[in-house]
């Protein structure tokens, strides 16, 4: 995530049919199992000689720092720049050494970032707006790298999912950013766990406990709330908390298990103090998978965390013997034929995008164009979103209703510059 954006004034026009979203598509066990060990193993390519003119989409918090990490991996020449705000597009761009002829900026500045002669984009933008940014970046013939969630709704799910597929098509690399299926601990416990490590399964769980995000009072335009993650806040944004922070312990829930729920019931509401955001911050989510196995999740997001040595975020297995892995704390498994003692998750959110870069210039270089992340990106972010709209609902939601509702989130660009 990024703490700035590029809006478009543009209407995405690529569309995609539910049934061609089942049918194709993310939600399969084979796709969900297989989406991050090939780019969580890929060597370490620092040393290779091929230098990969990259732009960077979103110059914030996470845009400016995951930035350095391209430029430390070694393989990559740092391009060009674009924000909407034209002095954090100068600020990372003169840190970076980027031409000042290259620093972009305005509703359109992603725009000519594209046209500005780089091969490969990194997205670090609020997601409502990466279905437009990838289909521009994959219409232009570049390789994307892209920040989670890959969209606020289903629709935008679909455009990504599109996107990604006409990039694997035309020998094009797309890679969706997620850490905990990274870490070597999280990959042999579940490599043991698809091994038969639990025996039969009884239950799952997971939770996310993290802060708050500044919440300011509205203003004439969305302008005020595209700084400093308060877009987190919004649901048409940011997706909501749910959205963009549940969704790690989310995605690595569904890639060990190698399935996606097809239902969920959950109720939410909000507790941070003088709200102006509509997203709610606290979730209690019962997701129910096609054999009946049961997944709760709570998300807590609020100050006073539950303890300094407490990890973000945590998966939990129960069978005939115990698993767990996380963002953070310690992966193991206790117990069964497969005991694992495992090992403590270190600073995985650095880790893992640097283990994400170096996969993203791997796949370049050798040209793999598998795209195998992509999958779990689009199923775990439907499932996210599944998860929202049942607490809003306060009841029982199918996948198949929540794809035939197809609902698409407007935000209200007016006032913004170009």
């Amino acid at each position: 995530m990024s703490d700035t954006h590029f809006p478009s004034i543009d209407e995405p026009t690529r569309t995609l049919s539910r049934r061609a979203f089942v049918a194709g598509s993310a939600i399969t066990a084979v796709s969900l199992a297989s989406a991050a060990p090939r780019a969580s193993r890929a060597a370490d390519s620092a040393a290779s000689p091929r230098k990969i003119k990259l732009g960077l989409v979103g110059c914030g918090g996470r845009g400016a720092w995951i930035a350095g990490l391209f430029r430390d991996h070694g393989g990559y020449d740092l391009h060009a720049v674009a924000d909407y705000f034209p002095e954090a597009a100068a600020a990372a761009g003169d840190k970076l050494g980027v031409d000042k002829s290259r620093q972009f900026s305005g509703l359109s500045g992603y725009r000519r970032l594209i046209d500005s002669g780089v091969e490969a984009v990194a997205l670090e933008t609020p997601p409502f707006f990466f279905p437009e940014h990838a289909r521009a970046a994959v219409d232009a013939g570049l390789h994307v790298y892209m920040a989670k969630p890959v969209a606020v709704d289903v629709p935008g799910c679909l455009e990504v999912q599109a996107a990604a597929a006409k990039a694997t098509a035309a020998n094009r690399c797309f890679l969706v950013d997620y850490q905990m299926p990274t870490d070597p601990h999280a990959l042999e416990c579940a490599k043991r766990f698809r091994e038969g490590a639990l025996g039969r399964l009884n239950i799952v769980k997971s939770f996310y406990y993290g802060g708050l995000f500044s919440d300011p009072p509205l203003t004439a335009n969305v302008e005020s709330r595209l700084r400093k993650l308060v877009w987190v806040n919004d649901v048409a944004i940011g997706g909501s908390y749910h959205v963009n922070a549940c969704i790690h312990p989310v995605q690595a829930m569904m890639w060990v298990l190698g399935a996606a729920p097809v239902a969920a019931v959950g109720i939410s509401r909000t507790a941070r103090p003088d709200p102006h955001g509509d997203s709610h911050d606290m979730f209690g989510i019962t997701y129910e998978f096609p054999d009946g196995l049961i997944w709760t999740h709570t998300g807590r997001h609020a100050s006073g965390l539950t303890g300094p040595e407490d990890p973000l975020a945590t998966c939990e297995f129960l069978g005939d013997a115990y698993m767990k892995i996380g963002y953070g704390g310690r992966a193991l498994i206790r117990g069964g034929p497969k005991h694992y003692p495992g090992g403590t998750i270190d600073n995985l959110y650095a880790a893992g995008a640097s283990r994400n870069i170096a996969a993203f210039h791997k796949n370049i270089v050798e040209e793999h164009f598998a795209n195998d992340t992509v999958p779990m990106a689009i199923a775990s972010c439907l499932t996210t979103i599944l998860g929202r709209e049942a607490c809003l609902k306060k009841g029982h939601l199918t996948m198949d209703q929540l794809l035939k509702t197809n609902q698409r989130l407007e935000v209200n660009l007016e006032g913004l510059k170009g």
